[in-house]
């Protein structure tokens, strides 16, 4: 029993890092596949319920009830946006994990409301499934967690093949970013 608990752990283990590993990716922070900083665009993140560098409302936090916050994203004109992703996750150790993507989000949409998760914008629209295996909005639980709302424009829309995959999704995002901005809340108030 001890054997396979171990190794149960390992693989658990195993798939968090690679997670973390494309968050971080996704993040900004590392060079995503093929392009330089330089040619990715920069979009501009902001809502009418949070605040860069602000805490996070509770009413966006598994305490509350009204599911993703709103978002709005602005730019210069990108002709050769495709669609639009939106990655929330969260970079704070010792659990880095991912609590929302959304994807195929029309590229003339500069807005989304609260509660987008239960209403997609659009029959093209989907979600991938958050760290927790749920697909859709895992409200943020973590008090003392900092939380990246991150914008990103795509070159082409997100063939996922029926997969609801985190890292597979990730991964094709990463290949199709041309711009992206992010709105960082930190805790939850």
């Amino acid at each position: 029993m001890g054997l396979r608990y171990t190794a149960s752990r390992a693989r658990r283990a195993a798939a968090m890092t690679a997670v973390a590993g494309l968050a971080v990716a996704m993040s900004g922070c590392a060079l995503l596949p093929s392009r330089s900083h330089a040619d990715i665009g920069q979009l501009n993140v902001t809502s009418p319920e949070l605040r860069e560098g602000e805490p996070l409302p509770a009413e966006y936090s598994c305490e509350g009830d009204q599911g993703s916050p709103p978002l709005r994203w602005s730019g210069e004109p990108l002709p050769g946006a495709k669609s639009i992703a939106i990655v929330v996750d969260s970079h704070t150790e010792p659990k880095p994990s991912v609590q929302w993507v959304i994807y195929n989000i029309p590229p003339d949409w500069t807005e989304l409301g609260t509660g987008a998760a239960e209403d997609l914008p659009d029959a093209n629209t989907a979600q991938a499934a958050a760290s927790s295996g749920k697909v859709g909005y895992e409200p943020p639980c973590d008090r003392g967690g900092t939380y990246r709302f991150s914008v990103y424009a795509l070159n082409a829309r997100i063939d996922a093949d029926g997969s609801k995959e985190l890292p597979v999704i990730l991964k094709k995002i990463a290949d199709r970013t041309i711009a992206r901005g992010r709105l960082t809340a930190v805790n939850i108030e």
